[in-house]
């Protein structure tokens, strides 16, 4: 079991255990349904644990030269790779370490369709569809809202797909259920199916949380061998990122000061939600704290005495870097240790130095009850990003 004595603050603390168990039913997922199951660097890309990774899954999902580069470099294998937009100078980059390539229009096909065909190795390539509908509620997370600029939608596909195009790629979902994914699935059918016959594979996107409490896993097994019978000549891809680090660690911080105005305590730590979980202010998400109870926003100003109610605060400038609020048992007390519950997935790769706040250090707790620490961070990481 963590013990999070013996974990630097702050820390980004990953359980090895954890992290297996989704591993796991990922992996029966993918082997009881016939599909592969990969990666995306979006949500997680901490390299030093892709070893673990390896023994459950072959492939990663790319968005960027970047992130093609440490699949082919790090993983060990080359990526699936999607963009909204390649540019000249990337491509070569992409192609390199790339094992397929999924375009987001037809014109951007067409001008670097030519250049996949350079490699020794051939490159599969796709196109990005929208098929207008998604359940995402938040306008900011939702790829098949209005006007995305994501995909090509069924009234502009030509009947005949162009030549090179092998595959579909659809992303519609955010942390969602299979029933979700039905219903998105019915859509895809209706709109797309009679494309289905000129193509060898399809990428149903991420945002599968199947290592969710209560998720259907075996109603997504259903979907996927389902819609494998009626398509068998299809090879099934998902890329979900949450997915396979939801609730595998913590992020460990501590309690610099308390201040109070207008009745209202805030704990300052010495991490920041817009620079360590910046998630919680964009989607919004209230995080669970270890030990505290979660309450509504608003109670924080009707708050008796003697409650002990905080707000948290975030060490940067931003007026905005806090968030409400939670009941303790106790009086916070300054250098105590906050447990800040599943903060691996979309943290470590979205995380900035604004202000120059100390970043956490990332770690892995081992089964063996040991820490491993794989990287602290120091002033010459923030000079070396402003240079």
């Amino acid at each position: 079991m963590l013990d999070i004595n013996k974990v630097p603050s702050p820390c980004y603390v990953m359980e090895e255990e954890l992290l297996r168990n989704n591993l796991k039913l990922i992996r029966r997922v993918a082997d009881e349904a016939g599909i592969e199951i990969i990666l995306a660097f979006k949500a997680f890309a901490v390299w030093k644990s892709f070893p673990l990774f390896r023994e459950y899954i072959r492939h990663t999902t790319a968005s960027s030269a970047y992130e093609a580069r440490l699949a082919f470099e790090e993983f060990g294998s080359k990526a699936h790779t999607y963009s909204p937009a390649y540019t000249e100078d990337d491509f070569s980059e992409i192609r390199r370490c790339s094992v397929s390539v999924t375009f987001n229009s037809l014109g951007q096909f067409d001008k670097f369709y030519p250049m996949t065909k350079m490699n020794s190795e051939k490159i599969s390539c796709g196109i990005r569809v929208n098929p207008e509908y998604s359940e995402v509620k938040v306008a900011l997370y939702n790829p098949c809202a209005s006007g995305s600029r994501f995909g090509v939608t069924s009234d502009r596909l030509p009947e005949k797909l162009p030549e090179g195009i092998e595959g579909f790629h659809c992303h519609c979902l955010c942390e969602s259920d299979s029933y979700a994914f039905e219903r998105i699935l019915r859509q895809v059918e209706a709109k797309f199916s009679p494309w289905f016959p000129q193509l060898q594979w399809i990428n149903f996107g991420g945002g599968h949380l199947m290592t969710r409490q209560g998720y259907d896993v075996e109603h997504l097994i259903a979907i996927l061998t389902d819609f494998r019978r009626r398509y068998p000549q299809l090879r099934v891809i998902l890329e979900p990122g949450s997915a396979f680090v939801w609730q595998t660690g913590p992020l460990i911080a501590s309690v610099v000061d308390i201040v109070e105005s207008h009745g209202i305590r805030t704990a300052i730590l010495n991490v920041s939600f817009t620079c360590h979980m910046p998630d919680c202010l964009e989607m919004p998400y209230q995080p669970t704290v270890r030990g505290a109870e979660t309450l509504p926003a608003d109670v924080v100003r009707t708050a008796g005495s003697g409650e002990h109610i905080y707000r948290l605060g975030g060490n940067s400038c931003l007026s905005g870097d806090y968030m409400d609020c939670w009941r303790f048992d106790h009086e916070l007390r300054i250098g105590e240790r906050l447990v800040l519950e599943d903060m691996i997935h979309y943290t470590m790769v979205k995380t900035n130095m604004f202000n120059g706040v100390r970043h956490p250090s990332i770690a892995m707790w081992h089964t063996n009850d040991t820490l491993e620490v794989y990287r602290d961070f120091r002033y010459e990481d923030y000079r070396d990003r402003m240079s």
